[in-house]
């Protein structure tokens, strides 16, 4: 199975960290001061399968190749293969998905970039699925996903730890 899975990714492309692609990939990067106390909240895209990423960074706006708030730091791979009309289906629920969101407001605990993916993979039937949403997505990205590097990690992980040292730090001692 992996072997047709390695096959099918190789038709249009592997993952490039140096150059942010991410084929078929969502992605994911943390969010300054709500990830540093929530760590598994943080700001999502996904890729075309040409690894072009598209994230609703906004109000009115989808952006292309430049995420909300930076670089990702973690990635999970999808199977375009899952997506109704394979990789040409992937790409047509992304760019749907886009141009519907790039229409919308922006809010940050209901229509938000979660929210974005997850009617991508909606609109493609992503894995014969048609009830995908934001909490769904970020459980998934917490067990399926892979960080891009330890530096990724560090970028996750590094600031909640050091608020919570010293917030134990400042209980225990006063």
């Amino acid at each position: 199975m992996d072997s047709i899975h390695n096959e099918e990714m190789a038709q249009f492309g592997e993952i490039d960290k140096s150059k942010d692609r991410y084929p078929c990939c969502i992605v994911w990067t943390p969010i300054p001061f709500l990830t540093w106390l929530f760590p598994i909240i943080g700001h999502m895209g996904i890729a075309l399968s040409s690894g072009i990423i598209r994230d609703f960074a906004g109000p009115y706006y989808v952006s292309q190749d430049d995420m909300a708030f930076g670089r990702p730091t973690k990635y999970w791979q999808l199977k375009p293969s899952l997506a109704h009309g394979g990789i040409t289906g992937w790409d047509r629920g992304v760019t749907e998905a886009s141009e519907i969101y790039s229409r919308r407001m922006h809010n940050l605990c209901c229509d938000n970039c979660h929210s974005h993916v997850a009617t991508a993979l909606n609109l493609m039937e992503y894995d014969d699925c048609k009830n995908w949403n934001m909490v769904k997505l970020a459980f998934f990205m917490l067990i399926y996903s892979k960080y891009v590097s330890f530096a990724g990690f560090l970028k996750t992980w590094l600031p909640f730890f050091l608020l919570a040292t010293i917030i134990v730090v400042i209980c225990v001692f006063t």
